[in-house]
């Protein structure tokens, strides 16, 4: 049987099993979800920070792009964020001596889980067949609302313990996230110091599911998709080597760091959401670091600064970027489109494999 023929590619209904992973901020735009899903993996919408209505908006362009599968990621809302505006008022008077543009809080828990509501009616308004979710369990409810509607649920997990959680609640499939990868990782469950690597997490996850595993976290090769898929995984998420894609909505300084930064760069940080997330870093990371105890609680620090990475998008600087990336990115080093990349990893995983299969064979003779 060729590599590519798994239980996750005959149930996503996929050619490739390789998931473009959901990155939330502006990097998965429609023209990004749909050439992947055109070149026979899986796109995803990263919807964490969009209204429901600019969600609507990109279902409605990948849909007039691609008739092939896709996936919508939303953000489970955070448990009661409890914040002072004494709190508040130090951190924005932290940020307003560096010079740094503040944005205006406006975040409030009712808030965050009515648009979260409102995503899940546009996943369902808008027949989209896959939907995975990211730092915690969609409730009961929505589970049951989006099997009957015979959608295929993705969960998020960064260990075995998370893993079982998803599967007990009714995920299809699991995405088992190392420390390596870039960006929030989707932990939840207490289990936040958890940074576990991929390669120790994969075939752990493998012996305790019953569902497809989907590997994610420093793969950016064929031999990082070859050794998930001997370790027990079902298929691999990537998401860095996306980035720098022709069709990415990333800003173009975001861009030219992927291409250009080794793997000692990256480091994780608090400084722009209040989350542990690992990204490049750069000089506001770095200027943050005497107040790791004033930042705020995710979503609570990462509203603050979102006039800050806006502004500094704008400005094509790099320092005040969150510039989320994984592990290896000395792998990452040429743009292009997103169709060339799957054709390299993919041709890649070929060569790899029919290599080994000379091996045994030649080994057996």
């Amino acid at each position: 049987m060729k590599w590519h023929h798994t239980s996750l590619s005959r149930l996503l209904k996929i050619e490739y099993p390789i998931i473009q992973a959901p990155m939330a901020g502006g990097i998965t735009v429609p023209k990004l979800v749909s050439a992947v899903s055109e070149a026979g993996a899986l796109g995803s919408v990263g919807a964490g920070y969009l209204t429901s209505v600019q969600l609507d908006q990109h279902i409605k362009e990948i849909k007039a792009l691609t008739g092939k599968p896709f996936n919508v990621n939303l953000f489970v809302p955070e448990k009661e964020v409890s914040i002072s505006k004494e709190d508040i008022q130090t951190m924005t008077g932290i940020l307003k001596k560096m010079n740094m543009p503040v944005h205006d809080v406006s975040f409030t828990n009712e808030t965050s889980y009515s648009n979260y509501e409102k995503q899940l009616e546009a996943v369902l308004l808008n027949d989209v067949p896959i939907c995975s979710f990211t730092f915690g369990l969609p409730s009961i409810e929505a589970v049951r609302e989006l099997k009957r509607a015979g959608r295929i649920i993705i969960g998020t997990a960064t260990t075995v313990e998370e893993a079982i959680l998803f599967e007990e609640r009714g995920a299809d499939v699991i995405v088992m996230q190392g420390s390596e990868a870039g960006g929030h990782r989707g932990t939840f469950n207490d289990s936040a110091d958890a940074c576990i690597g991929t390669m120790a997490l994969i075939p752990q996850a493998a012996d305790a599911l019953c569902v497809p595993v989907i590997a994610a976290g420093g793969i950016a090769d064929a031999r990082g998709i070859a050794a998930a898929l001997i370790l027990g995984a079902d298929g691999v998420q990537l998401g860095s080597v996306f980035i720098p894609c022709t069709e990415s909505g990333a800003p173009a300084a975001y861009k030219a760091k992927i291409l250009s930064s080794k793997e000692d760069e990256t480091v994780l940080t608090r400084a722009f959401s209040g989350k542990y997330a690992r990204g490049i870093s750069n000089d506001f990371i770095q200027k943050m670091k005497p107040f790791e105890n004033s930042i705020l609680p995710y979503p609570v620090q990462n509203d603050l600064t979102k006039r800050l990475r806006s502004h500094a998008a704008k400005e094509l600087n790099p320092e005040n970027m969150s510039l989320w990336a994984g592990q290896s990115l000395r792998l990452i080093n040429e743009s292009m489109s997103a169709k060339e990349v799957l054709d390299r990893l993919i041709a890649g995983v070929n060569d790899v494999t029919e290599s080994s299969r000379k091996d045994v064979n030649a080994s057996g003779s």
